[in-house]
């Protein structure tokens, strides 16, 4: 059996989730990884014996949602789509009522469900979680989208949990010094956590599994 745990936030204090499953959110620009990584982090969790599900956020289609129903690493009903019709971070943060009703619609459809993963639509480096809506939240950076992201000191990159570098492996053909911009990253988050991953090769997503299992999931 898996309980909940209080989850810090960035200023040092917690912060009790009311509903059932643990809820936490996945943002970032699009073509960041959110999904790819999503998909990663899958396999990761149930094999530790997670029950999981899965909101997915776009502006007006179900493109990221049907490609994990899809994907065969998930039961497709245990994937909702919200189109938010609007800017990304307005459903994520101003007003989460959609998927607070979907994240709702699957506690009541699987009572067994101890995680519910909420995958912002791709936005820009303002966008952050409503913590009405997720306990603990990821944002995803990548690194072909600048070496200068970090200090460009944007809320998503400085508030987040746990900040997930992707694509590291591009740094030498994007002319990003990657141990630069993880040491600028580390500066501006006061020493959050940081990980580097590649989600197209799975490097260091087991990092950020035992991220989420230590945060948000305690095994008994």
């Amino acid at each position: 059996m898996l309980d909940r745990l209080f989850a810090p936030t960035p200023d040092g204090q917690s912060r009790p989730a009311l509903h059932g499953a643990a809820r936490i959110g996945i943002g970032g620009p699009v073509g960041s990884g959110k999904t790819a990584l999503i998909e990663q982090l899958l396999p990761m969790l149930q094999a530790r014996g997670i029950s999981v599900a899965v909101i997915t956020n776009d502006l007006v289609t179900a493109e990221d949602a049907e490609r994990l129903r899809r994907s065969g690493i998930i039961d497709p009903a245990r994937v909702l789509a919200v189109e938010a019709g609007a800017c990304p971070h307005t459903v994520i943060r101003e007003d989460p009522t959609l998927n607070l009703l979907a994240a709702d619609e699957l506690d009541e459809r699987f009572p067994d469900v101890e995680l519910v993963i909420i995958e912002s639509g791709g936005d820009n480096l303002a966008s952050t979680f409503s913590l009405d809506l997720v306990d603990w939240w990821i944002f995803v950076i990548d690194v072909a989208g600048g070496g200068d992201i970090p200090r460009k000191r944007g809320p998503g990159v400085l508030q987040c949990d746990l900040l997930v570098v992707n694509k590291i492996d591009l740094a030498p053909h994007v002319g990003v010094d990657l141990a630069q911009m993880l040491a600028e990253a580390e500066a501006v988050r006061d020493g959050r956590p940081i990980i580097g991953t590649n989600c197209r090769s799975g490097f260091h997503i087991d990092a950020v599994a035992e991220a989420i299992a230590r945060a948000v999931l305690v095994e008994r």
